[in-house]
């Protein structure tokens, strides 16, 4: 498997962000520890009270702000990056800025994402940067990190993989009497013992009967009884990419209603992951689905968009809204999650990871997705 690390990947992202960074008339972009940080350079920062800013400017070489004690994450760097760090004092903190700034040289307009960087880092940004603009440059990203290559394919796929298997492992040792905290304990450490990163995309949802009609429950103490929906949204890690897949389950026998519904979402769930195509918007994919819910009387039921982009982060670019006009591209990955919601009763949710192709959509997860009794 390619390493989506490596320092030939992270040098050409450097140049591509450059490039954007020019066409937009940036001279320069700031980066939070998070996401975004980590695929241009690799390197792995908490977001913590201590700041570890990414600068990067075209043909400049990047500068990093960081804590002294963790300069050893430097060691081995496969790329020219200078080094700016400071000790625990905070009366500190602002002259690295100022230095980090002067090796960056004059800046006007430094893009920033918006979703990351809080406050405190911007008032020494600010203070660095005398009368410079910082705006939201998180499209320049985003468009950058939404089209995955093969290394990064390769690591979503190993991450389903690990969720698939987590989970089936799991299912094997779901009894009635079971509390949603339970299953999803168990989940979580057949997940780990399976390979995933220690660092899950969101703590499992485990949701049964009127539980499962929430889209974001939280498990709870309810143990698990016949008759009930049970709803599990879950994921995986590896190499710093993600999995995302839902599969609802029925607890013993579950009614009629139900039984409909289930057919109905997977109906939808197929419909959207078949109506994505190179080219088409990816509306197309939500209206597919939403549509084969509406059709069979249950539209006002389905409460949410169809999916979003998956890769470094649980929710990114590209959205599979109403709305969104983005056309669809070879290596955009995301999920298509239709669900139908009884308020008070139940819901489904089946979930997959899609990759588009050359050839059109593919699946990343296989997991079957007929209706099956556990407990």
């Amino acid at each position: 498997m390619s390493n989506p690390f490596s320092t030939e990947n992270l040098l050409r992202r450097q140049a591509q962000l450059g490039q954007a960074l020019s066409a937009g008339g940036f001279d320069a972009v700031a980066l939070n520890a998070g996401p975004s940080q980590v695929y241009l350079s690799g390197l792995h920062f908490h977001l913590m009270e201590r700041p570890a800013v990414l600068l990067l400017a075209a043909g400049k070489t990047p500068v990093m702000v960081l804590p002294d004690f963790e300069k050893g994450k430097l060691a081995d760097l496969g790329f020219a990056l200078e080094a700016v760090t400071y000790g625990e004092n905070p009366v500190e903190w602002q002259a690295a800025f100022d230095k980090a700034a002067a090796l960056i040289g004059p800046a006007k307009k430094i893009g920033v994402e918006g979703l990351r960087l809080r406050v405190m880092e911007l008032r020494y940004l600010e203070a660095a940067f005398p009368g410079a603009q910082f705006p939201i440059a998180e499209e320049l990203i985003a468009d950058m990190r939404k089209l995955k290559d093969a290394g990064e394919i390769a690591a979503m796929q190993k991450a389903v993989e690990i969720a698939e298997g987590g989970l089936e492992a799991t299912l094997q040792k779901i009894k009635i009497g079971m509390s949603e905290k339970e299953i999803s304990g168990i989940l979580v450490q057949e997940l780990y013992a399976l390979g995933s990163d220690p660092e899950l995309p969101f703590a499992p949802i485990v949701a049964a009967a009127a539980n499962s009609a929430n889209p974001h429950a939280t498990a709870s103490d309810y143990k698990i009884k016949a008759g009930d929906l049970l709803l599990i949204d879950w994921g995986a890690s590896y190499n710093g990419y993600l999995s995302d897949l839902t599969r609802t389950f029925a607890v013993g026998e579950i009614s009629e209603e139900f039984k409909r519904i289930y057919e109905i979402v997977k109906l939808a769930n197929q419909a959207g992951r078949e109506a994505a195509a190179i080219g088409a918007a990816c509306a197309v994919v939500d209206e597919a689905a939403r549509d084969a819910i509406e059709d069979n009387g249950y539209g006002q039921y389905f409460t949410h968009r169809t999916g979003h982009g998956l890769g470094m982060e649980g929710h990114e670019e590209p959205y599979m809204r109403g709305d969104n006009r983005l056309p669809l591209a070879e290596g955009m990955s995301f999920t298509v999650e239709p669900g139908i919601y009884l308020d008070g009763r139940g819901g489904v949710r089946i979930e997959d990871d899609v990759v588009m192709t050359a050839d059109g959509p593919r699946s990343l997860s296989t997991f079957p997705r007929e209706l099956r009794v556990v407990g």
